[in-house]
């Protein structure tokens, strides 16, 4: 392989990349960024990565979720809280179906730009350049804030930095405490056929909790504070490099903007620019693997990404819809089983189900998303692969973006506070009815009622 560099992407081929009309701006503002202390510790992440491991080889459950695309003005004290609220609730749900410790990664402190599909889009009559991402440019319609502005890297550097240290003054000050699961709201599922098992599932949550701590099997410090880990995709390649550091004392590169960092299903070139930035961190990476994602390419992108095999390295996100998955995973699994590549395998059921409502809304249907996932864990157990975690757009607020779920949200509900700038994410409601579903049908005493063969050939 050629000699690897924090900016030898730039001599590959690059998409998703906006144009600064001011370049010169654009480098002074790259500078300040390099002399800014990192958001992360390469101990943390090199912790993450052993956790991740262990998530590979079925002793640890992932869950990663959080916004499409963060907005700098959702850095406030009530939007940070419910995003890991939820985030904290969905985990213990899933520790306790899954039997298994959770590994939480929040899309989060970081998540400000996103890949689209074309240059231009119209709004109110007008054609503007596409919106990119408060990292990039402004959601508002006017053709002057859609110019991309340099000094947004620093707004983005700032919002991360006050993201990620109130999320830590939040853990070590006790809100992720286990002890208060009464706490949840479950208004949601008033209406819900599962009803019960819910109300039952946080009551059993509660009585194994004051259970072990009885027996003095765990201390009441240990579940009054748990580990929490930050992911945003890797888009902006001069943002990205602008945060790798050199760690002399490893003499690896780390990005330390965040703990993990995942490539697009837009940008997994094998020959692209951000496959060559990718290739030479040391931090854990994550690959998206839609659709187009052939099996030979997905083991080329392994040889490239992680030539030493290393367990924790490389975690495989799939996002193949569910009406394609029953054909398109399989050969994967197969495979990497046959290369005998060590991944984690994690499930996106988001981007593979988005449709769009005739009056051009976007949107998911819950059912959808609920049965790609749960022909995913499926799927992995037939070919004797392990599913080792999940991946979200979710938050914490009340919006209505997805169709369906306890709430039954209908297509002219939508309107109703639809707030995503780009995705839409499963809301509060939606999102731990979600985990309290792969507990129910994961969890020791629901076994036998697993979804058929039959079914997943379907």
């Amino acid at each position: 392989m050629p000699t690897w560099s924090p900016s030898s992407w730039r001599n590959y081929p690059v998409k998703q990349q906006p144009v600064y009309p001011q370049p010169e701006r654009l480098q002074e503002t790259l500078a300040q960024l390099r002399e800014y202390p990192p958001l992360v510790y390469t101990g943390e992440v090199e912790y993450l990565k052993s956790l991740l491991a262990e998530a590979a080889q079925g002793k640890r459950f992932v869950l990663q979720g959080g916004d499409c695309a963060e907005r700098f003005r959702d850095c406030t004290n009530q939007a940070i809280i419910d995003k890991l609220k939820i985030l904290l609730q969905m985990s213990l749900v899933l520790i306790y179906g899954l039997r298994k410790p959770v590994v939480r990664i929040g899309r989060l402190a970081g998540q400000f730009a996103k890949p689209r599909s074309a240059e231009f889009e119209i709004m109110q009559g007008q054609t503007l350049p596409v919106y990119r991402g408060d990292l990039i440019n402004s959601f508002e319609p006017d053709p002057a804030t859609r110019i991309p502005d340099p000094r947004r890297l620093l707004q983005s550097y700032y919002h991360s930095s006050v993201t990620m240290n109130y999320v830590r003054a939040l853990i070590e000050g006790g809100f992720a405490d286990l002890h208060h699961p009464e706490h949840w709201n479950l208004e949601f599922i008033s209406a819900s056929e599962h009803r019960h098992d819910y109300v039952r599932l946080v009551e059993r949550l509660g009585d194994a909790i004051h259970f072990m701590e009885s027996l003095g099997g765990v201390r009441s410090s240990v579940l009054g504070k748990v580990n929490f880990f930050t992911s945003h995709e890797g888009l902006l390649l001069c943002y990205e490099e602008a945060l790798t550091r050199h760690d002399l004392e490893s003499d690896k590169y780390y990005n330390l903007g965040a703990h993990t960092l995942w490539i697009g299903d837009r940008t997994r070139e094998l020959n692209g620019a951000h496959v060559e930035y990718f290739r030479g961190l040391a931090n854990p990476i994550g690959i998206k693997v839609g659709p187009t994602c052939a099996p030979e390419e997905l083991l080329e992108l392994l040889r490239v990404l992680n030539p030493l095999n290393e367990w924790g390295r490389i975690t495989l996100i799939t996002r193949l819809g569910q009406q394609h998955i029953a054909r398109l995973l399989p050969p994967l699994i197969q495979a990497v089983q046959k290369q005998g590549a060590r991944v984690l395998w994690c499930c996106d059921p988001m981007h593979g189900n988005t449709t769009t409502t005739e009056n051009g809304v976007k949107t998911r249907d819950f059912e959808e998303i609920l049965s790609e996932l749960r022909l995913c864990f499926d799927l992995h157990r037939i070919h004797g692969s392990w599913l080792g975690g999940v991946h979200f757009e979710l938050t914490g607020e009340n919006v209505t973006e997805c169709t369906g779920g306890a709430q039954k949200i209908a297509e002219k509900d939508l309107a109703t506070n639809y707030e995503t700038y780009c995705d839409p994410r499963l809301n509060y409601a939606q999102s731990l009815e979600m985990a309290f579903q792969i507990a129910e049908a994961h969890s020791p005493w629901q076994q036998t009622r697993r979804l058929s063969d039959k079914h997943l050939g379907e």
